[in-house]
């Protein structure tokens, strides 16, 4: 008998983060946040647990974990998991809950993932085992209205189903655990010396002409003991980000305050939100106000914007209806707690012949933190970076049941494993950047991140 979709109105009489503490501990668990003030951008917080499936690539392989059964598969594992949920859900249904997710594939998709849609070479070090993408099948989700506080509860079965879940959501309880600390400082993966020398190089190859634009990142990782639990908790307060989320893997966690969409798909329609321009905030209100409008007016910052509007054009344009892709906002500006970022808007309309995957897949990694072209600049960022980018500048998300996909972009996001935080910032560089600017702002990137956890 095919599952059936009930929707159940839910009384949680605790908050979101009480609530997703009581499950954050169990493999699998994930919390996509809508943190900060109400927007176009953040109407749900979403929470679920207790996968029906995981899928777990790593390399060429796929993992597909169900009833405690490993089966490996060596294909596209985006079509895998496409297979998967609808092996286990059943066909994509008309919804009218206005619920975002109502069940279906959700976690994350590493940067890395791309290596399996593009050839890149293999130089930079894999030390990190969080899996290139590891994502759950989800029957069921709570969620959350940001705007009337009003939860609600999506599920996949029967009734005698949906009496159980609500049965083991009730008997679910918070753990005792220790607050993160740092036990020790955080190291960059580069001196400011190379990173002198990676940016020198960039220029070289952009006066050659091998890009426009290349992403360069460096990475800082500190020794640490507790619960990354209560690091998300002081982190999502401090950053307010409307694509905040907690993934907690069998072997690791992944902590992101992200205010950046990557791809968003609703009824067919296509929305990707590229940031490219950052100034730091400024205490005074008059002269943060001064320092909007001149992100605003910057033209370094306004090509660099640019030329990703235009790479994000072609990728969506791959699996677009002809003539519908435009750019209906160019160059605004949106304020966070810790930086201003120069933002755009660009839509189109998937054709009939594509589903949410093949629209993941076209534009997979995003170009805002590649470059452009994105395949070479990807190339030079795995000759220049010392270390993979694993999670960091790859997507969280979901592929819902009724159609509906929504991804972030992996910036101000940090993985803790193996009693090591790892938390990476970079920008794009194009021939007028500076080089003493572009690494003050991987340093502004981070200001609500490290000195808050180095406080703990």
């Amino acid at each position: 008998m095919k599952p059936r979709l009930h929707i159940h109105h839910f009384d949680p009489q605790a908050s979101l983060h009480t609530w997703f503490a009581c499950l954050q501990h169990q493999p699998w668990a994930i919390l996509l946040e809508s943190a900060g003030p109400l927007g176009a951008d953040n109407g749900f917080d979403i929470i679920s647990a207790d996968p029906l499936a995981t899928l777990e690539t790593r390399g060429t392989s796929t993992c597909l974990t169900q009833d405690n059964h490993q089966h490996h598969h060596d294909g596209d594992p985006l079509a895998l998991l496409a297979k998967t949920q609808q092996a286990l859900l059943g066909e994509r249904v008309e919804d009218d809950s206005g619920l975002p997710f109502i069940g279906g594939a959700m976690g994350l998709f590493g940067y890395d993932l791309g290596r399996r849609f593009e050839r890149l070479p293999a130089v930079a070090q894999q030390d990190i085992q969080v899996p290139d993408m590891a994502v759950g099948i989800y029957d069921w989700a709570l969620l959350r209205n940001v705007a009337t506080g009003h939860w609600q509860l999506a599920h996949w079965g029967d009734e005698a189903g949906l009496a159980r879940r609500l049965d083991w959501l009730m008997a679910q309880r918070e753990r005792t655990t220790l607050p993160l600390r740092l036990t020790g400082p955080w190291q960059s993966n580069m001196t400011r010396a190379e990173y002198g020398d990676k940016f020198a190089r960039i220029q070289a190859y952009l006066a050659a002409g091998d890009c426009y634009q290349i992403n360069l990142t460096q990475r800082f990782s500190a020794p640490y003991q507790g619960d990354e639990w209560s690091a998300y908790l002081t982190l999502s307060a401090a950053n307010k980000a409307p694509f905040s989320a907690f993934v907690r893997l069998p072997h690791s966690a992944i902590l992101s305050l992200s205010p950046e969409r990557f791809l968003l798909l609703d009824k067919r329609h296509i929305e990707t939100k590229p940031i490219k321009g950052t100034r730091p905030r400024h205490p005074d209100p008059v002269q943060d106000a001064r320092v909007a409008e001149s992100l605003a007016s910057a033209d370094k910052d306004r090509s660099e914007n640019l030329m990703i509007v235009d790479l994000l054009r072609n990728d969506i344009g791959r699996v677009s209806l002809p003539g519908s892709v435009t750019v209906p906002h160019l160059f605004a500006v949106e304020s966070f707690p810790a930086v201003h970022h120069l933002v755009s808007t660009i839509h189109g309309e998937l054709d009939a012949r594509w589903q949410e995957v093949d629209l993941l897949r076209a534009c997979f990694p995003g170009g805002s933190i590649t470059g452009a072209p994105k395949i070479r600049a990807m190339e030079i960022i795995e000759e220049l970076e010392p270390v993979r980018r694993n999670a960091y500048c790859g997507s969280i998300g979901y592929l819902s049941q009724h159609g509906r996909m929504d991804t972030s972009i992996c910036i101000r996001t940090l993985i803790a494993e193996a009693g090591q935080l790892h938390c990476w910032a970079g920008g794009g560089i194009i021939a007028d950047s500076d080089p003493d600017a572009e690494y003050q702002e991987t340093y502004d990137k981070v200001a609500r991140i490290l000195p808050l956890l180095d406080a703990l």
